[in-house]
């Protein structure tokens, strides 16, 4: 993806950092509001893994280009769609600055798997935009920027490994980091449709409305507690109509099991399609479950947030 706006880029002052894909280590989905949006109530918690972003400003021009290997063929669709371009516009019309930018991100998140890959490179643009800004917005100003872009921007925006999240994800109560544990995701070649998802949630609506749970923090210091909490509505829905999902889903599962580790759980990333198996096993225990075509990542919970750096 590229586009480009005036004259050729002079260099320019820089930030750099890693756009850190997420999970929810549980995901409930309450009932529709009346505009159509969903309240939502999550944990988030932050990967090792994530794309590669930077931010050049004074170039007297636009850009956003995107390379990696986890860039479909067919690219990211035109630019002014892409969550990163949209989170500059946002920051430069809501506090003046910048007049410019050129925009590099190297892809390795898994693209519509549910991981908020999008949404982790919006963050990561704007965390950037504000380290450079002359007048940088304070973390709550910016944390309302991003909330507009997308349930999982408000936290990605963030400097915080582990939050609650409530509302339209952002409200935000941030938790101690946990130790950092093993993840494998299980990446399907084909993504799920966010707004399919919530619509065959509604569909099955009861008359009685969804309502969230009660959660103490106390049990989100462990991931022995986590484990126990761990849930994802969107299974409910997703599984069934894609086999693979399912599939994949009992047999790792069953793989646990066995474990005797409490503080193991395998959950739908998001909406999916991504699976994910959280677990203290050495990830290269894991292979890919038979019958499936997929494409293994190993990575881990983040501990912390890669800072943003800044050069000439």
């Amino acid at each position: 993806m590229n586009a480009t706006v005036g004259r050729d880029r002079p260099s320019g002052t820089t930030a750099r950092t890693v756009a850190q894909a997420k999970v929810n280590l549980f995901l409930r989905v309450l009932a529709r509001e009346a505009d159509g949006y969903h309240q939502i109530e999550t944990l988030f918690s932050r990967l090792e893994l994530g794309d590669d972003v930077a931010v050049r400003v004074g170039v007297g021009g636009r850009s956003l280009d995107c390379t990696g290997d986890a860039l479909p063929p067919d690219g990211l669709g035109p630019v002014e769609g892409n969550l990163a371009w949209r989170a500059a516009v946002m920051y430069a019309e809501a506090t003046g600055w910048p007049n410019d930018w050129a925009i590099e991100i190297t892809k390795r998140i898994p693209v519509g798997g549910g991981l908020g890959g999008g949404s982790a490179d919006a963050g990561a643009v704007l965390r950037c935009l504000n380290r450079l800004s002359p007048s940088p917005a304070s973390d709550d100003e910016l944390v309302a920027l991003a909330a507009p872009l997308g349930a999982d921007v408000p936290f990605l925006t963030t400097g915080d490994p582990l939050a609650l999240g409530w509302g339209r994800g952002e409200r935000l109560l941030a938790l101690p980091p946990l130790p950092g544990r093993a993840v494998t995701l299980v990446c399907f070649p084909f993504g799920v449709p966010t707004p399919d998802a919530y619509r065959w949630l509604d569909a099955r609506e009861t008359a009685t409305p969804r309502r969230g749970a009660r959660v103490s923090v106390e049990s989100l210091t462990t991931w022995a507690g986590i484990a126990r909490l761990a849930h994802n509505d969107f299974e409910t829905v997703v599984a069934p109509r894609y086999p693979e999902i399912e599939r994949t889903l009992d047999e790792l599962r069953s793989r646990s099991a066995g474990d005797h580790d409490p503080g193991a759980f395998t959950l739908l990333a998001g909406s999916g399609a991504t699976v994910f198996a959280v677990s203290d096993s050495p990830p290269q225990a894991m292979t890919a479950p038979h019958g499936t075509s997929v494409r293994l990542v190993h990575t881990r919970t983040a501990s912390r947030v890669v800072a943003v750096e800044v050069s000439d």
